[in-house]
């Protein structure tokens, strides 16, 4: 399972109200007893913040709002100690304005690095050169730069250039990049939109009935396969089993299969209809039927995530209840595939609730990026006033509180984790679905031999009776979890109670 921690929401270790990497290092221990298996961390270089971290100035240093290049080292070495593995994110889609590279570029048409970015002539209409539509709000995807004339691309904000990959010094200096954070000795990077990567060498428009859609989520070149297939070759060159898992952000699944390759590209993609799955057996279904046919069995593995940075909580989603996001924790870690959980899931967090006045992001995500409660201190382990406020309920949904409660929702997340670690049907058997009444998804978990673990999730408010096709298949198996605590130890149910879910092995 793959922890991502948002830095500057996660702990704060100089007591600035903004979390560090030295808060991080601080709380391993929490995910080591958690059973955290590898953290993703949310970008941390030099940036001036236009869009938190997603702005890059340096790839290769550490902003001093968040400590510095030792910080990391020394997160690396400790989190490697207690048996986790560091997956950083990658941004190289786009840099910051203010990184040296651009300064450069926008110099002069003349300059070396004015080919390492996108520039064009404006239109013959005088506008900018193509439709394409930035995200985060209805503008072109263009900038025009007084200085020179000429526009430049930015999927994203402006102040957001995008890198121009088709051009091998690019590539070079990207790649020595990633080799600079591998042989610091992180176990691999998560690749912010890698399917931008690659572009229409023409520019063409957006088709008219996408006019409007930002260009992100509508790029998909088959100029960005060479460009994985390069940084796979890279990756793997390092002997110790290193990884790249892909934001794809594309809705379509068989559209992001192809990203995996002929196992040559990503070892993992990010699977996004799941995110935004509402909480219904049959929704699920169709996700779920719909990933295993779309990836190749042997070269492309799932991924499954229900909350990230970017998207409100899944407990907010599914209608704020935690009987559902108890569910949900067995849904998530029941699956084939890899999961990956969002710092605050364990604790059944909310989003906060961001007054206007308080609001800094652009895309509008505050609330799900809230700070992490840690005890029953008035600030819950931050200052009384941090970056932003924090989510509700915090003063019985913080870790030291729900770690001292066995029944809690903490050690449910544990429980599921401890089983994960202790049965290779869930860590890397296949998955076959049962015949279960409506509103309920059972599935089994199985390798070669004896060993398989049975999954039900109630997706209904009602009492459901699981009825005389099941018995067969649970007869003799034992309640091993239980999204409510209730039964643990003992036979298997003959009803699901509202939105619980249960994982069952043989007696």
């Amino acid at each position: 399972m793959v922890y991502q921690i948002y830095p500057r929401s996660f702990a704060d270790s100089n007591h600035d109200g903004i979390g560090d990497l030295g808060g991080v290092r601080d709380r391993l221990g929490h995910l080591a007893w958690l059973g955290v298996d590898a953290i993703w961390l949310s970008p941390f270089y030099r940036s001036p913040m236009a869009d938190f971290g997603y702005d890059v100035a340096d790839y290769c240093d550490v902003d001093p709002l968040f400590g510095a290049l030792d910080d990391i080292d020394g997160l690396i070495a400790d989190a490697h100690a207690l048996g986790i593995r560091v997956v950083l994110d990658w941004v190289p889609n786009h840099t910051s304005e203010q990184h040296p590279w651009f300064v450069e570029s926008r110099s002069s048409t003349a300059d070396p690095k004015r080919e390492w970015y996108v520039w064009r002539d404006p239109s013959p209409s005088g506008g900018p050169p193509n439709n394409w539509r930035a995200a985060f709000s209805p503008v072109p995807a263009w900038t025009l730069d007084p200085t020179t004339g000429q526009y430049y691309l930015h999927c994203f904000l402006p102040q957001q250039p995008d890198l121009d990959w088709s051009n091998p010094r690019v590539v070079e200096a990207m790649h020595g990049v990633l080799r600079f954070w591998l042989d610091r000795g992180v176990d691999g990077v998560r690749i912010d939109v890698v399917h931008l990567l690659g572009k229409d060498p023409d520019l063409a428009d957006d088709p008219p009935e996408s006019i409007g859609l930002p260009h992100v989520g509508l790029n998909d070149r088959p100029e960005t396969h060479p460009i994985l297939r390069d940084l796979r070759r890279l990756v793997d060159g390092y002997e110790d089993d290193r990884m790249m898992v892909g934001e794809v952000y594309l809705l379509d699944v068989p559209r992001m299969a192809k990203y995996y390759g002929r196992g040559d590209e990503l070892h993992l993609s990010f699977n996004f209809p799941a995110l935004y799955a509402e909480w219904d057996a049959d929704c699920w279904r169709e996700v779920i039927d719909t990933t295993t046919g779309a990836l190749d069995p042997i070269d492309a593995w799932p991924t499954w995530v229900l909350s990230n940075h970017d998207n409100p909580r899944h407990r907010n989603r599914y209608g704020g209840s935690e009987s559902r996001a108890r569910a949900a924790a067995v849904l998530l870690l029941g699956l084939r595939g890899t999961p990956f959980l969002y710092a605050g899931e364990e604790l059944g967090l909310l989003d906060a609730e961001v007054p206007p006045d308080r609001v800094v992001d652009p895309g509008g995500r505050d609330g799900c990026r809230a700070p992490i409660p840690w005890d029953d201190s008035v600030g819950h382990g931050w200052t009384t006033d941090p970056w932003l406020p924090l989510p509700p309920e915090s003063t019985v949904r913080n870790v030291a509180h729900l770690r001292s409660n066995p029944a809690s929702i903490l050690h449910l997340y544990r429980r599921l984790l401890e089983q994960r670690h202790a049965s290779l049907a869930l860590e890397q058997g296949d998955q076959t679905f049962l015949a279960t009444p409506p509103g309920v998804l059972g599935w089994i978990r199985s390798t070669v031999g004896d060993d398989h673990r049975v999954i039900l999730v109630n997706f209904t408010a009602s009492i459901v009776e699981l009825g005389a096709d099941l018995d067969p298949v649970i007869a003799e198996h034992l309640v091993l979890v239980a999204s409510d605590g209730v039964g643990e130890g003992g036979p298997a149910p003959r009803t699901l109670g509202p939105d619980q879910a249960v994982l069952l092995g043989p007696s």
